[in-house]
């Protein structure tokens, strides 16, 4: 019987849910900062406090577990988790807030691609935590991740070569752009670093 004053395992899944349903907003936030950019200023400022939010679901989720005896597995493996999920929606801000720095003045096609990719690997991470606490049907989550970021590696690759076309933009643009783009294939490459937390848990606990 478990004793009253030790905190349910239990919660850690509910929290884990919660902070990947964090990220997701802040990734389809992304997706409507560079779809309404005219209104990007008040985006942006919503994305600061939505990574906040995750701060303090990360801080909340530490707590418990300096709290818990017996916790649902590894401790290091739950501070990778909160860790590799705070990395994904501080490159989120961190792409807003560059775009605004350097005075972009229009997103372009394949920035819009790069953050939809990064919306469609943050549904599938909210999926794969959704399931974690029984450790089945999660492969299929991270499978796709992975197929994401080979996908993002793509678009980025081509956004990057377009820039030094003969006709591609001035070269103060291309520093800017380069510096986004870049920013954006972190996202993805964290939302896959995330991914592969997950995919460790789930092999030590089949």
């Amino acid at each position: 019987m478990r004793l009253p004053f030790i905190p349910r395992e239990e919660k850690f899944f509910e929290l884990f849910i919660e902070d990947g349903q964090n990220v997701l907003a802040g990734a389809r936030m992304l997706e409507e900062f560079f779809r309404s950019y005219e209104q990007r200023e008040r985006l942006a400022s919503q994305l600061r406090d939505t990574e906040r939010r995750g701060d303090t679901i990360s801080h909340d989720i530490g707590q418990k577990l300096e709290n818990t005896f017996v916790t649902p597995f590894d401790r290091e493996d739950i501070h990778q988790l909160i860790s590799r999920l705070d990395d994904v929606l501080d490159f989120i801000e961190e792409v807003a807030d560059t775009c605004i720095l350097y005075k972009i003045q229009e997103p372009t096609p394949m920035a819009h691609e790069q953050a939809e990719i990064i919306v469609q690997q943050c549904e599938e991470l909210v999926r794969a935590l959704e399931k974690l606490k029984g450790f089945k049907n999660v492969s299929p989550h991270w499978i796709e991740i992975h197929r994401l970021e080979n996908e993002g590696d793509r678009v980025g690759r081509k956004a990057i070569a377009d820039l030094f076309t003969d006709d591609g933009p001035d070269p103060i643009e291309v520093i800017k752009w380069k510096e986004v783009y870049t920013l954006l294939e972190d996202t993805i490459d964290a939302c896959e670093d995330a991914a592969n937390v997950i995919e460790r848990i789930v092999v030590k606990h089949a």
